[in-house]
């Protein structure tokens, strides 16, 4: 039996060895570092070997291995139920105990902190906590706590999942660097250096005339591209667009400031709603491509709403082509998308077919996230050829899968993406809703597919590589994991030596 843990003395002898290991490392260092990573690799294949993998040695294993980056995040369901409650007296907001929502009328509010504490219908932060069946029953609604575990009677898990944000979503659209200060701490105990988050949807507005427009022109490319670009050069005149694309990026900026330092380093996607009107999602796509043309903290644009909605599914193909016309247009803004989160029975058949694809050769995306449709879209073998060849990942967030949309296991194309050499990093979507987190994927993924510890560790490193960062900052990052991983192999090695057998 070996003792699994790396003392806190040993982490901090070994920082001397991967400050050696930062820059150029003489034969006798190399050889050092090379026997390290080799039994790392012996060790990790030990914990994996079997028909039971040892998933809690697996877990102290990936928590202190370094994990390079988080590439599908997204900023409102990272955030764990917890913390919305006390955002709640931030605010100055109650929580409802027969409906659990928040309350944010000031009169209706004011009249609940008139009343005796007994006689509140409305609860403040301390009131939630002191009740205990309320919180329970708030934390299984604001998130899958207890979803799986318990004998009450449960929705579909994708409204369960989905239903969630309508909850917290009055909590959630404040307190922004708070809950960015959370999300880096719990990253850094994690032991991840970077996240990529999709953070604010980018500010729109309505024009009904384009929505009419828009239904009629979607089977003409030329027609509807005409329509788009007549009204992109009219919104560019427009001043009040001009001022909430600025206001947006300042409220970013000032929600990010001091979270980058020398140990971690954050950037933003901003996002449009796949379920709001043809207007409201084009301009929105619009004002993200600019925010993300200028530079600066926002690095690429994503499309987020559940993907099975009947307006997703409707205007899946013109939002698509939305993409393609303003990727012309900024060709060098980067794209995330998610495309083919779904599973048979969500749809019809045939509607599994096309949104990997059409998000690949129509919308020219970047990275693909979530992807899970793969096997059923007709055009497979050339989505899976198409993303080798041009080094496009996909995004794979195996416990996301799993609760929406019960693909787990062998039935999870993960297989599929590794068997024909798919470019892919492991992400955590929604950790705060799922409650779950990064270390606890890569537990999933090496016991269920047991990948090499070589192949893991260009994971780590892929999301790094992967990431909508400038080649300065890839390259700085990517130095940083490198000493990270030093250290962590040399502890890993050290105790391998020392480790007591029976």
């Amino acid at each position: 039996m070996k003792p699994n843990t790396l003392s806190s003395s040993l982490l901090i002898a070994l920082a001397a060895l991967a400050a050696s290991n930062a820059g150029a490392r003489p034969p006798a260092v190399k050889a050092s570092v090379a026997a390290n990573e080799a039994a790392t690799s012996r060790h990790y294949a030990a914990l994996i070997a079997g028909t039971e993998p040892k998933t809690a040695e697996l877990t102290l294993f990936f928590s202190q291995m370094p994990k390079g980056g988080d590439l599908h995040h997204h900023y409102s369901g990272a955030i764990y139920a917890e913390t919305y409650v006390d955002f709640l007296d931030k605010q100055g907001y109650c929580v409802n105990k027969h409906t659990y929502r928040v309350e944010t009328d000031k009169a209706v509010i004011d009249a609940e902190r008139a009343k005796a504490p007994a006689a509140r219908n409305c609860l403040t932060t301390a009131e939630v906590y002191a009740d205990d069946a309320t919180w329970r029953e708030l934390l299984q609604r604001w998130s899958s706590k207890d979803f799986a575990n318990h004998g009450a009677l449960n929705p579909p898990p994708d409204r369960q999942f989905f239903q969630t944000f309508g909850y917290f979503g009055p909590v959630s659209n404040a307190n922004f660097h708070e809950g960015l200060v959370e999300i880096k701490n719990r990253a850094v105990r994690e032991n991840v250096g970077y996240i990529e988050t999709m953070f604010k949807m980018s500010p729109f507005v309505v024009d009904k005339d384009f929505d009419e427009q828009a239904w009629k022109n979607i089977a003409n490319d030329a027609a509807f591209d005409a329509q788009m670009r007549a009204w992109m050069n009219a919104l560019d005149q427009d001043s009040g667009f001009k001022a909430k694309i600025a206001d947006f990026v300042a409220r970013i900026d000032e929600a990010a400031a001091g979270i980058d330092d020398d140990n971690f380093t954050m950037r933003y996607q901003t996002y449009v709603l796949r379920l709001l009107n043809p207007s409201q999602v084009f301009s929105s796509m619009l004002a993200g491509f600019k925010a993300a043309a200028n530079g600066g903290k926002i690095v690429g644009v994503n499309i987020v709403g559940q993907e099975s909605n009947m307006v997703s599914m409707r205007d899946y193909t013109m939002h698509m082509k939305m993409f393609r016309f303003l990727k012309s247009v900024y060709p060098d803004v980067k794209v995330a998308l998610h495309a083919g989160e779904l599973a048979l029975g969500d749809v019809p058949p045939e509607d599994l077919q096309y949104h990997i694809d059409e998000a690949l050769n129509l919308a020219h995306a970047n990275r693909i996230g979530h992807g899970i449709d793969l096997a059923h879209e007709s055009n497979a073998p050339a989505i899976m050829k198409t993303m080798r060849e041009k080094d496009i990942p996909v995004e794979i967030n195996l416990t996301s899968n799993a609760f929406i949309n019960g693909v787990k296991g062998e039935n999870h194309p993960v297989t599929l993406y590794r068997k024909y050499g798919v470019p892919y990093v492991i992400s955590t979507d929604d950790a705060g809703v799922t409650r779950h987190n990064l270390s606890g994927e890569y537990v999933l993924f090496a016991s269920r597919y047991k990948p090499s510890y070589a192949e893991l560790k260009k994971a780590s490193y892929n999301s790094i590589r992967y990431s909508f960062l400038d080649q300065a900052d890839k390259t700085r990052l990517t130095r940083q994991l490198d000493a990270r991983f030093a250290r962590f192999e040399a502890g890993v090695a050290a105790l391998d030596r020392t480790s007591v057998k029976r």
